[in-house]
């Protein structure tokens, strides 16, 4: 029977994990074995820019944060060595950087499975997060997408005005 103190900390760690899962947005959770420590650093440093809560955690203490935070789905993935990558506010930000390193390092470093919104994710969902543009290319993509037409506009009758003779101001004021 582990002392009183003990007991403690660790429930106190479960309650911070638990906490953590329910009010992230979306969380990967990653087999991390075989990282060497400048990557671990530089991907540490690329997720603290993103906003994203990266830390390794004993199996059996996430094991009650997940069923607590009612991911059961994802018991089964805690083996091994575990890390665990959640983010409030960008529900791509996590999968985009694992996958990154995931990627760049191969067998070293693996994603296990991850969740959304308090859904759990398959690999191909995770994976298909990943690859969405990051939000500013997206709202660059729709303002463009809403521009054209009135840009195109404006053109045709710039065209028209051109096509009658004179500056487009000229034909206007006529």
């Amino acid at each position: 029977m582990p002392n009183a103190k003990v007991l403690s900390e660790k429930q106190a760690i479960v309650a911070e994990l638990t906490a953590k899962l329910q009010s992230a947005t979306a969380g990967v959770i990653v087999d991390y074995s075989g990282i060497s420590v400048a990557d671990d650093t530089a991907m540490r440093r690329k997720m603290r820019e993103a906003n994203v809560d990266y830390s390794v955690v004993k199996n059996t203490l996430l094991r009650f944060a997940i069923k607590n935070a009612g991911l059961d789905e994802l018991d089964s993935v805690l083996n091994g060595t575990t890390s665990i990558a959640v983010c409030e506010t960008d529900a791509v930000a996590p999968a985009k950087i694992i996958k990154e390193y995931a990627d760049k390092l191969n067998d070293c470093f693996e994603i296990k499975g991850g969740f959304m919104d308090g859904k759990v994710l398959s690999l191909d969902e995770i994976n298909a997060l990943a690859s969405i543009p990051a939000l500013p290319v997206l709202q660059a993509q729709v303002l463009g997408t809403m521009l054209a037409p009135i840009s195109s506009l404006a053109c045709v009758i710039k065209a028209i005005a051109e096509k009658l003779g004179g500056p487009a101001e000229e034909v206007a004021a006529e």
